[in-house]
C-alpha cells in the first residue's frame, strides 16, 4: 500500500529535491522517508534507560521526529546534517535535538567533545557517503564511535540492495560488526526501503 500524500510531505519532497539536485552523491533520496519507515528505524533505539542517539542524515526530520517519540523525553539526541538548509529545518521542527551542522567525518570529534560514546546510531547516508574523502569506510568508523552493545541501523533501498555499492557496504558492514540483519522490503516509502541493522561493534577493517 502506497504512503499517503499529505501537505506537509508533498512540502518536504519539493526540499529534498531540491536538494538532491543541488548534491546528488550527498543526498541519499528524492523523497523524505515516510511515517512507516521512520517507525521501523525509531524501534533500533532501546524503550528504556538514557542512550545516546546519534541521528546521520536526518534530513527534514521524520525518522528524527519518531526517534523522539520513542524517546519520550529520555537520553540524548544528536543530529548531524551537511547541508544548513536541512539542518534549519530539523532544528525548527525538534527543538529537543542538538543539531550540528557537519560532515560525518567529524562525528568522532563531536562526540569526544562531549565525552559521549553512541548507544545507537541511525544512519540515513548514501553508501557513498565518506568514500571519495576518507581512507576508512563510514561502517568502521561508526563502530569506532559505538558502545560495545551498541547498534547501527542503516537505510537502503530495495531496488539497489544488489548493486555494487549496496554490496560493498554490505562487506564493509560484516567487516565492522560480528551481525548484521537485512530487513524485508518496506514498500510502504517511496522509494521502497529496507534496513541494515548491524550489532557487536568490534572487528575492524
Amino acid at each position: 500500500m502506497p504512503q499517503r500524500l499529505t501537505r506537509q510531505h508533498l512540502a518536504d519532497a519539493t526540499v529534498f529535491l531540491r536538494e538532491f539536485v543541488r548534491s546528488p552523491l550527498l543526498t541519499a533520496s528524492v523523497a523524505p522517508s515516510s511515517r512507516v519507515l521512520a517507525d521501523h528505524i525509531a524501534a533500533s533505539v532501546p524503550p528504556r534507560g538514557d542512550p545516546v542517539v546519534v541521528e546521520l542524515g536526518p534530513g527534514t526530520g521524520t525518522i528524527t521526529a519518531a526517534i523522539q517519540r520513542r524517546l519520550g523525553g529520555r537520553g540524548r539526541h544528536l543530529a548531524i546534517e551537511l547541508s544548513p538548509r536541512l539542518a534549519a529545518v530539523v532544528g525548527q521542527r525538534c527543538p529537543e535535538v542538538e543539531v550540528i551542522c557537519a560532515d560525518v567525518a567529524a562525528l568522532p570529534g563531536i562526540l569526544a567533545e562531549r565525552r559521549l560514546t553512541a548507544d545507537v546510531i541511525v544512519s540515513a547516508l548514501p553508501w557513498a557517503a565518506l568514500r571519495a574523502t576518507h581512507p576508512r569506510s563510514l561502517p568502521s568508523v561508526l563502530a569506532d564511535v559505538l558502545s560495545g552493545d551498541g547498534v547501527l541501523c542503516q537505510l537502503g533501498y530495495a531496488a539497489t540492495r544488489y548493486a555494487p555499492p549496496a554490496r560493498r557496504q554490505l562487506a564493509d558492514l560484516r567487516s565492522a560488526f560480528e551481525q548484521v540483519h537485512i530487513s524485508r522490503p518496506i514498500w510502504r516509502n517511496l522509494p521502497p526501503a529496507l534496513t541494515y541493522l548491524a550489532r557487536r561493534p568490534g572487528r575492524r577493517s
